[in-house]
């Protein structure tokens, strides 16, 4: 019933967000380009990771996706929350990410270690929240976590 709030909540919210708040352009990037990147780049494992739980890239939210493949964090809804308290502890601020961490906590108070955890992990990390991902791309998706300390 909890992830079903979540989720509701996320399919709602969606929309205006990605009109409203994201200021960020729609990268101008298929799948099938991504697929053509080399097998140890950033775009390859995004196209992976996309393929793998049939997504679709969703316009001026790409970040959201490379955070996934970067992190190595799943798709439920608490690996979601987890995924929000790495960024908050990687120095991102955002109303959605605050909202996500408000919500998620009073609904996954089971959770809250794994929260805690992923936390330190995004602190402990140099912030890469605010890069340009598209124009990584073509990188080695090791060579970003080494550089930036993802763990």
């Amino acid at each position: 019933m909890r992830a079903l709030i979540l989720e509701t909540l996320y399919e709602r919210s969606k929309v205006p967000y990605q009109k409203y708040l994201k200021q960020n352009e729609v990268w101008n990037v298929s799948l099938r380009e991504l697929l053509r990147y080399p097998s140890t780049s950033l775009g390859f494992h995004l196209a992976c990771f996309l393929l793998q739980h049939s997504f679709e890239m969703q316009p001026k939210l790409e970040s959201h996706d490379v955070y996934h493949v970067l992190t190595g964090t799943g798709i439920s809804v608490p690996e979601e929350i987890s995924m929000q308290y790495y960024l908050w502890g990687n120095g991102k601020r955002s109303l959605y990410l605050y909202a996500v961490i408000v919500l998620g906590t009073l609904l996954y108070p089971d959770e809250f270690k794994r929260f805690k955890s992923a936390f330190r992990r995004g602190r402990n990390a140099l912030t890469f929240h605010q890069l340009d991902f598209q124009k990584l791309l073509h990188q080695p998706i090791d060579r970003i976590k080494t550089t930036f300390l993802i763990q």
